[in-house]
């Protein structure tokens, strides 16, 4: 039967969708699903009536999103317990026609594609309306679309995604590729095309309609090869697909290696050497590469060595060099170097902190049969134990390293685990569970409440052992005391927080006459700070996978471990020497986790992990260790070019902020921090990166998924900064100045006929915008204009900008009676709406209801 007796008019649409809008003003969701229930039941064709529906209350343009969900959801529900009523063959074709206008408004769409059942109609249909929405320049649209109907495979994966990485719309790119090994892989070979430094977004956003024009700096190289190695890392891709980006990669980490060797000096030749070989082998271009920058950084026999070493033909080297291979001295020159440096050896050894126990009490282990005597020693009632990691450095590789070696230090004695050539991570056959002997050892030793465990900034230490052994997560924490904590609290009692360590001395003259001289940081410095000597890094950046290890390497690795003890030992001496209170090894690990910065969203929450157990204290006293409230004049930071709406926010609310242009890199960010004692505001991947140059308790991670407002409330919540009224728009949004002078509104309509004067007076022999006000005459000679040169105020200011008296309204002035213009800039400014729009947006952190700045500045504070 097509229609029932009575209806044949059809439903009265107007009638339901009034009576739902009742129910919903007055909040009765439950009343308005009846009514929908009712209405279903007096139809025959749901499907179509819910269309009718949809397109009366206007759901194309964005409104009645409730209204739209109740009337869908139980559409839905109702066809679900009656199947007889639902569409199919042509009639389902034909409805299915009209529901792609409703659904690429991104709402309802799950409901709209369950309902008309999308997924099971003919792909080639599908395609179409796909089409057309990228063609009209709806490519958000269109990318939904074609990822909940499972087209990707039947489209060009370039011409989708590019417009949404010009928009920087990364997560609907995402979701596109997602689940798809082809695709991904496609998506990453075009990033990598994109990282060539000729890639021009500007000209390639003209290409598609409605495309607004792509700035240079939002999406460059830099940019793009961020997101490809995330992507790799998170789709576990051979990173061979972007040879370009790697090797652009390569090549800054073949940049840095010339640095630490050749300027600050702070590498051995061995552990240089070494790196190198593993980063150009086989590729011709870095061989090359690599050869450029030894005959800029050193001599051209050292570039020469190198040359023969890759095996370079002549053509393919600079005259200079190519001549030089014809020298057989080369090599014994070379050596005659390394046998001058024997002085400079012998002074390093009388500067830096020396391991105490001979050579004998270092034990490198290799097999689980050796676990048994170690684990007795360490587990001892009463024992303090040091306990250190190495691993290859990775350079900003892909994924966390795995661990090469473990060190255990206890008094006199040093165990040295090798994890890659041992068979610690080999299953126990006489335990029951199949668990590693290495891994049992190391959560019993860290769970143990009887010793003492010691470590320095050990959530890089668990973060690689996680990646090492899945059997490693999970470890329990008692009776851990981290010395980096420790190291702050001194730092903070002696009024610093990072300064380059005592007076240049006779190591420095000896090893800085052609270099930098870096000063110590981190664990080098506290045992400077403790012991007298700072630890010997120069075989940090060691290759620690390769074997045999040389025996500075064993050394050095016995060293890292067991200055922890001494350095325990001494601060538990006298601890008030280093201004700590006697308690102070109490501070140690209460097993609450700390929820690291976040790198990336996802959807997933993770467990607590140990470097999340480590912390003993919250985010502001790490930040700030006497949890002492700050005023915004006392807080002081800089931000990434990546965080400019964050930066402009903080203004408003009085702090002083520095922000990176876009073409600053960030590195510039921490060397401002570290000359003017500022806290780094930065996001994403440079977080770590510009915490181990400035300190973890000096750098913020800030979620770029958040609106810039919830990001200025999380700091000033971080590091406790109390804003009050007054401090609101005490300092200048532009330039950053807090120095303003006030403007009546007489003086400033005298300063406007003024402009009128000049702006008349322009082109005449003599223009007297550059003269004092006080030689200036008005248009009509009515105003005395004697207070401008009391206030030092013409319309050019003292620091050579203009008063930008065309940013004020012409009708504004006669509504305000005071205005502010910024010694700076010149920008002008007075109170309105805008001030209580941001008073209401920090309502939740603003400290108190007194004056506003606006109020007490126009009495004269």
């Amino acid at each position: 039967m097509d229609s029932k007796e009575g209806r044949e008019e059809g439903p009265d649409y107007s009638q339901i969708l009034s009576t739902l809008h009742n129910a919903l003003t007055q909040k009765n969701v439950e009343q308005a699903r009846t009514n929908m229930k009712d209405f279903l039941a007096t139809i025959d064709d749901p499907q179509t009536a819910l269309l009718d529906l949809l397109e009366s209350c206007n759901i194309s343009k964005g409104k009645g999103n409730a209204l739209a969900n109740i009337i869908a959801n139980e559409t839905q529900k109702w066809l679900l317990e009656h199947p007889e009523c639902q569409l199919s063959g042509l009639r389902l074709k034909k409805v299915q026609a009209r529901v792609f206008h409703l659904v690429t408004e991104g709402q309802l769409l799950d409901y709209l594609i369950s309902i008309y059942r999308l997924q099971e109609a003919d792909r080639s249909f599908l395609l179409g309306p796909v089409t057309h929405l990228h063609l009209m320049g709806k490519y958000k649209e269109a990318a939904i679309l074609s990822t909940r109907l499972n087209l990707q495979p039947d489209l060009d994966l370039e011409q989708m995604c590019t417009p949404l990485l010009l928009m920087e719309r990364f997560n609907l790119v995402e979701a596109y590729v997602a689940g798809n090994t082809e695709l991904q892989t496609k998506l990453l070979q075009m990033l990598d095309r994109w990282s060539l430094s000729r890639f021009n977004p500007r000209k390639l956003s003209r290409e598609y309609k409605g495309l607004p024009l792509v700035k240079t700096d939002k999406l460059n190289p830099k940019t793009i090869t961020k997101l490809a190695f995330r992507l790799l890392q998170l789709y576990k891709l051979d990173p061979a697909i972007c040879s370009n980006i790697i090797n652009q990669r390569h090549m800054g980490t073949l940049k840095y290696l010339m640095h630490k060797r050749f300027v600050e000096k702070t590498m051995t030749e061995e552990n240089w050497s070494d790196h190198v070989q593993s980063i150009v082998v086989d590729n011709d271009w870095l061989q090359e590469q690599c050869i450029a920058q030894l005959f800029r950084y050193c001599d051209r026999q050292t570039a020469g060595c190198w040359a023969l070493k890759f095996g370079i033909p002549k053509e393919k080297l600079p005259r200079d060099l190519a001549d030089i291979l014809q020298d057989f001295c080369i090599q014994e020159k070379l050596s005659e170097g390394e046998k001058n440096s024997d002085d400079s050896l012998q002074v390093r050894k009388n500067h830096f902190y020396q391991l105490p126990i001979p050579r004998s009490k270092v034990h490198f282990l290799q097999s689980h049969t050796a676990l048994p005597l170690c684990r007795d020693i360490v587990l001892q009632d009463g024992q303090v134990v040091g306990v250190d990691m190495e691993w290859r450095p990775s350079f900003g590789g892909i994924g966390k390293p795995n661990v090469s070696l473990i060190q255990i230090a206890v008094k006199d004695e040093v165990f040295i685990l090798d994890l890659l050539q041992g068979d610690f991570l080999q299953n126990g056959d006489e335990e029951e569970e199949k668990c590693p002997l290495l891994v049992r050892l190391i959560k019993e030793l860290f769970s143990c409440p009887a010793v003492t465990k010691l470590g320095y900034g050990m959530h890089g230490d668990f973060q690689s052992l996680d990646a090492t052994h899945t059997a490693f997560r999970g470890v329990e924490l008692c009776n851990v005391i981290d010395l980096c904590e420790v190291h702050k609290q001194i730092q903070y009692c002696r009024g610093r927080v990072r300064t380059p360590g005592g007076p240049v001395d006779v190591l420095e003259d000896r090893l800085g006459e052609e270099g930098i001289r870096q000063p110590e940081k981190g664990l080098c410095l506290l045992v400077k700070d403790v012991l007298g000597k700072p630890l010997d890094k120069t075989e940090q950046l060691s290759n620690w996978d390769k074997r045999p290890l040389r025996e500075d390497q064993i050394i050095y690795a016995a060293a890292d471990a067991y200055c922890l003890l001494e350095v325990f030992e001494t601060l538990l001496n006298s601890p008030e020497k280093f201004g700590l209170k006697p308690d102070f090894q109490k501070l140690q690990t209460k097993g609450k986790p700390k929820p690291q910065p976040k790198m990336e969203r996802s959807p997933q929450k993770t467990p607590a992990s140990p470097k999340q157990k480590l912390e003993t204290r919250t985010d502001e006293a790490r930040s700030n260790p006497s949890n002492k409230p700050l005023s915004p004049r006392e807080f002081r930071v800089i931000c990434d070019n990546m965080l400019q709406g964050l930066g402009r926010y903080l203004r408003c609310l009085g702090i002083d902020v520095l922000m990176l242009d876009n073409d600053d890199d960030h590195r510039r960010a921490a060397e401002i921090a570290r000359q003017d004692g500022r806290v780094i505001l930065t996001c994403g991947l440079p977080y770590q990166t510009l915490r181990s140059q400035i300190g973890e308790g000096r750098c913020f991670s800030v979620d770029c998924s958040e609106k810039a407002r919830q990001q200025a409330i999380k700091v000033l919540k971080h590091f406790n900064v109390r804003v009050t009224l007054s401090d609101v728009f005490s300092r200048c949004q532009v330039c950053n100045c807090d120095k303003y002078m006030h403007i009546s509104q007489e003086q400033m309509m005298s300063l406007m006929k003024l402009r009128e004067h000049i702006e008349d007076s322009k082109g005449k022999e003599n223009p007297q915008e550059l003269q004092p006000a006080s030689q200036s005459e008005s248009s009509d000679g009515s105003q005395d204009l004697e207070w401008m040169k009391d206030l030092g105020l013409y319309l050019n200011l003292p620091s050579g900008a203009k008063v930008q008296l065309s940013s004020v309204p012409a009708g504004i002035v006669e509504k305000v009676s005071l205005f502010f213009c910024c010694s700076q800039c010149g920008k002008i400014f007075w109170e309105g709406s805008h001030f209580g729009r941001v008073v209401s947006q920090f309502k939740e952190v603003l400290e108190d209801q007194g004056e506003s700045f606006y109020q007490s500045a126009s009495q004269g504070l």
